[in-house]
């Protein structure tokens, strides 16, 4: 028997139709669109609804579907009698022909719900007017979270796509937030200065219709838009009784009296009798999570942990006459913590130093200097001939230009060198671009600019994004000899610059000896990607462009 003839059979009693459009949309929707699926394999959909809607199973079911019997339009179009390939479907949609206004309203708002993970989405509620929740974006590659600087928008003011909404301080800098699309800004929802705020986290309300600003100016962010979605699926509340009484059941059989040990006698592995044997620890003092109550080593290892944890907090206390100031951490100094500490943990870190004589070199610097001067550009410092002599290096010894991965060595063909920056705010790193391509005026004024940007706090995701290699110099701004720095993941290697100063050196006769400008500089190499030797061969093509500063210029 078909089910169109079991729907006939039991026309007076279906009046669920209207719940079932309700509560269960989503079937619905795959109900009447699989047109190729046999009536049989369709009812079995419905035979899943939630609302318990079974055919041939004494259930409430609208009147409506009486129509079949009684209208002959009916009966001759969708309730013709036993036809396997009739479509169950015409007959249902005859059905709940008198609920269509409130099938679609329930339509729209399944079908919206579901949209949840969506932040940016017009509103459902009926007492809000559609708006946008505006999230808080990812603006660098390794943003979690970032703080509101300042808004250079204000409640009610128009925007249009393209302005500037507020400035967001990113892990790497402050980022101007532009907008997206038209409308009237309703509603700040963090104001300047907060902190901590999660990518995706609301931040802003803007609205399409002026008229529509003064209703959220009570607006909290989108809890409630996350509470109807679970009260909608919570309705039935028997299953969730049946599921309440089934641990009954087995709880009585669990409750083992004989399994438990007498009280004086202590259950323990052998290994962690000798541990606390060795420590002077009475095993009564433990609590064992072996089996049965068994005291194993973790045990042992945890209580001897938790001991040597309270000696040590007891001594902050006697330090109370202290005078101190916190200083709020910004959010480039927290990522920058959390990427060094990451890198010395997980990078296997070796140094090679050299010393490098510069008497050449700085014999070239005034001679170019003298003809920046001449033609009224800016003078080349130590350290833009330094970037110029990494980028070649780098070009001649390409497997130091090269990061590491679980699978493969990502070998760059760009070279594109990243320059430590310190600035009040932390330390930023900005990126010469193909800097072995570029001239050494070039690499001066493009230094000059970035290093201003970043004090100024104003560098873009394109100014620090994709660099290769890193040099730090800590020797022409605070006179340091020589020092140890900390790789920059992803990349391999950075070179420590120290400062340059006067020695004695052997001369070129015997028992001959002479001035000159001696400058160390250490490479820190990552061991799973640069070998020894090719750290040792990198240093000596970059001492080569140090020494013989001509051939840079070739």
């Amino acid at each position: 028997m078909t089910y169109t003839t079991h729907v006939l059979r039991h026309s007076n009693k279906i009046r669920g139709s209207s719940n079932l459009i309700r509560h269960d949309s989503a079937i619905l929707v795959r109900w009447f669109c699989n047109g190729t699926r046999s009536s049989m394999e369709k009812g079995d959909d419905i035979l899943r609804c939630q609302s318990g809607l079974v055919f041939g199973e004494r259930h409430n079911i609208p009147k409506s579907f009486n129509r079949c019997n009684s209208s002959p339009a009916v009966s001759n179009n969708s309730c013709r009698a036993a036809s396997p390939t009739m479509s169950f479907g015409n007959a249902l949609r005859t059905a709940i022909a008198p609920c269509a206004s409130t099938a679609s309203m329930s339509f729209m708002r399944g079908s919206s719900g579901s949209q949840v993970p969506s932040r940016r989405g017009f509103s459902t509620a009926s007492d809000l007017p559609p708006h946008q929740e505006i999230g808080m974006p990812s603006l660098s590659p390794t943003m979690t979270e970032g703080n509101i600087a300042r808004w250079l928008k204000k409640e009610g003011d128009k925007v249009s796509p393209g302005e500037v909404l507020c400035e967001v301080e990113t892990d790497k800098a402050t980022v101007e937030m532009e907008c997206m699309e038209e409308g009237y800004l309703a509603k700040i929802l963090r104001g300047d200065g907060a902190s901590s705020i999660k990518v995706g986290e609301a931040i802003a309300i803007t609205v399409e219709e002026e008229g529509d600003i003064a209703k959220f100016k009570d607006y909290q962010p989108s809890t409630s838009d996350a509470t109807p979605s679970p009260k909608e699926p919570a309705s039935p509340p028997p299953p969730k009784e049946e599921v309440a009484e089934k641990p009954v059941t087995p709880s009585e059989p669990k409750v083992s009296k004989p399994s438990a040990p007498p009280p004086d006698r202590i259950f323990v592995s052998p290994l962690a009798r000798k541990i606390a044997e060795d420590n002077n620890i009475p095993l009564s003092n433990i609590k064992g999570t072996g089996p049965e109550g068994r005291i194993v080593k973790a045990d042992i290892e945890d209580y001897l942990a938790s001991r040597g944890k309270e000696a040590p907090a007891a001594a902050p206390k006697a330090d109370t006459s202290l005078e101190y100031t916190d200083i709020p951490v910004s959010q480039i100094r927290k990522v920058t913590a959390s990427r060094l500490l990451l890198s010395k943990q997980t990078i296997p870190h070796y140094y090679l130093s050299v010393d490098t004589c510069v008497d050449k070199l700085m014999e070239l610097r005034s001679q170019l200097n003298s003809l920046q001067e001449a033609s009224g550009g800016k003078k080349l410092s130590v350290n833009d001939l330094v970037i110029k002599a990494a980028a070649l290096a780098l070009r001649k010894v390409p497997q130091a230009n090269s990061s590491w991965t679980s699978e493969y060595i990502r070998q760059y063909h760009n070279i594109n060198i990243g320059v430590a920056v310190q600035t009040d705010n932390g330390l930023y790193v900005p990126v010469v671009k193909d800097a072995d391509q570029k001239g050494l005026s070039t690499i001066s004024e493009e230094v000059k600019n970035l290093a201003e940007k970043a004090k100024g706090n104003s560098l873009k995701p394109q100014d620090y994004e994709g660099g290769t290699f890193t040099v730090s110099n800590l020797g022409g701004p605070f006179g340091i000899k020589e020092f140890c720095a900390i790789i920059n993941p992803p990349q391999s290697a950075i070179l420590a610059v120290g400062s340059a100063e006067r020695r004695v050196v052997p001369g070129s006769g015997q028992d001959q000896y002479k001035f000159s400008s001696m400058m160390s500089v250490t490479l820190s190499c990552d061991h799973r990607v640069i070998d020894g030797a090719i750290g040792a061969e990198w240093l000596k093509a970059f001492k080569g462009y140090i020494e013989s500063p001509e051939s840079m210029l070739l």
